[in-house]
């Protein structure tokens, strides 16, 4: 065990990182207000839309484990020979979907039914009961009196509407927890204040049974068309303190009240807030243009105009983070006795700690610890990574020379994916902070660099497939990496990190701008 000893940081190919208590990046500190409305603030937050389909699926299972259920008892102790199985094993399945279809037709599965089953009960009940009523129906019609048995199906409607309720009742306690820990708001800021915002917060403020949390204004302008409250709700700071507050905080939604034809002070604002991994939306309350209604969506009642939507969202997330997990254990328990080797190895070639801790960029542009095996001379480390690692950098050890080429170094970083969380094994590659290219902040070099913060970094990229890996020291470099990182955000889908992770091995072979 003593071969993973965890030591001090060194730099990696093509990074540089400061000192720990340097500045993550120059923008402007939060307000006194936005500071204290970010303090306290839940980082998690769960997805109304995946919540909404997990209940389906419970209560899909639920229905027919009951149907199965009571028709087992009636089979033994009630009607012996009585009816068929296989016929039974179709229709349970299928009048359980038909009832999870209508619940959702009536709404029931919006997070405000979920929350409050007691005023929904009729529903509930007419959902359930429109499922057996056209079950009858088509039995009568179809003539298959002989095939099912009156007192299952009867049994089945009592027994399915109590554990329905049940399960309705036990879910609500489940999902009021989770709205009193604000984990199901849609937490929300305001771009623009005066005559045009007020209008729109108080349609907001009005969805009694929304769950969107408006925290407060964000607008550049100081003077008398700013006032400090709109309808309300206090003016928080400017637009580069709204970039700040959401990486201090969660921030789910940016709503611009700005009208249309403000479109150069919009694509101003825009360029700031692009980076930030939120759904920006402008909205059209206040515009004289107009268009058909299915060009817009809705926010409750309002209709607004999507402009960025954030990245990898709902199930994406849910079927992203599944992935990370199976897949980053199973590749850690088969490639252990490749990272045991290479950990002896180290060990023998040269003292110190097989194991090392970086800090990175992560998601957001939050500060991450990424694990690395030691590829540097302990002696020789760079700590503050003011000089990048190069052809034959004699800080390397020969060990450590072989494991960056190959990226073998990078093996511990199956850590970070499977038990810290704050990496995925595919995503752009998180940074030094303070990385240069040619003596300049990446974030000087590239317009929208901290975009590609949008979405958690990985251990492999499409920017490293297609030979965008390792040293970074002219801006081409680092501006290509970028641009394919970007392009991945845009176009994510889970076959794209299966091809990515197929050709991974591949890139790692070639080996070229990797010391």
């Amino acid at each position: 065990m003593c071969a993973f000893a965890v030591g001090a940081s060194e730099p990696s190919q093509g990074d540089s990182e400061p000192p720990p208590d340097s500045p993550t990046d120059n923008a402007a500190a939060p307000s006194p207000l936005a500071e204290l409305a970010s303090r306290g603030a839940p980082n998690k937050a769960y997805s109304p839309i995946v919540l909404g389909g997990l209940v389906r699926l419970i209560e899909f299972l639920l229905l027919a484990g009951v149907g199965f259920a009571v028709h087992e008892v009636h089979e033994v102790h009630v009607a012996p020979l009585w009816g068929h199985d296989t016929a039974y094993a179709i229709v349970i399945p299928g009048m359980s979907l038909l009832a999870v279809i209508s619940l959702q037709a009536l709404g029931l599965h919006h997070v405000s039914a979920l929350r409050a089953p007691a005023p929904h009960g009729l529903k509930i009940l007419g959902g359930w009961t429109l499922v057996f009523v056209g079950a009858l129906a088509l039995q009568f019609f179809l003539k298959l009196d002989g095939q099912f048995s009156r007192v299952w199906l009867a049994g089945w409607y009592l027994f399915g509407l109590a554990a329905l309720m049940a399960e309705r009742f036990a879910l609500a306690a489940f999902v009021r927890a989770l709205t009193r820990q604000g984990k199901l708001d849609r937490r929300t800021a305001i771009v623009g204040g005066g005559p045009s915002a007020e209008p729109v917060l108080r349609a907001l403020a009005a969805q009694d049974d929304g769950d969107l949390r408006i925290l407060g204004v964000f607008d550049d302008r100081s003077d008398a068309r700013s006032p400090d409250v709109v309808a309300g709700f206090p003016k928080l700071g400017s637009i580069d303190e709204l970039v700040e507050f959401a990486r201090r905080t969660r921030l789910d939604l940016v709503i611009f009240t700005l009208p249309i034809s403000a479109e150069e002070r919009l694509l101003q604002m825009l360029r700031k807030l692009w980076v930030l991994p939120v759904d920006i939306r402008l909205a059209a309350h206040s515009n004289k243009l107009r268009f058909r209604p299915r060009s817009y969506s809705y926010i409750g009642d309002m209709p607004v105009i999507d402009i960025f939507d954030k990245p990898i969202a709902d199930w994406d997330v849910f079927v992203k983070a599944c992935f990370d997990k199976i897949v980053g254990a199973l590749c850690l328990i088969a490639l252990s006795p490749v990272m045991l080797a290479v950990a002896i190895a180290v060990k023998l070639d040269s003292r110190g700690p097989a194991l090392f801790k970086q800090s990175r960029y992560g998601f957001n542009n939050e500060k991450i610890e990424v694990y690395k095996f030691r590829s540097m001379y302990v002696d020789q480390l760079d700590v503050e990574a003011r000089r990048l690692v190069t052809r034959n950098d004699p800080r390397v050890t020969r060990v450590g020379r072989f494991i960056r080429r190959t990226s073998l170094d990078e093996l511990p970083q199956l850590f970070n994916v499977v038990i810290t969380g704050d990496l995925s094994l595919v995503g752009p590659r998180p940074h030094a902070m303070h990385a240069r290219a040619a003596d300049h902040l990446y974030d000087d070099v590239v317009d929208g660099y901290f975009a590609r913060h949008r979405v958690k970094p990985g251990i492999t990229g499409w920017a490293q497939v297609n030979g965008w890996r390792g040293e970074t020291d002219t801006p081409e470099k680092i501006q290509k990496r970028v641009e394919y990182d970007l392009d991945y955000i845009e176009n994510w889908s889970l076959l794209r990190d299966i091809y990515i992770l197929a050709l991974t091995p591949f890139a790692l072979v070639r080996g070229h701008n990797a010391y």
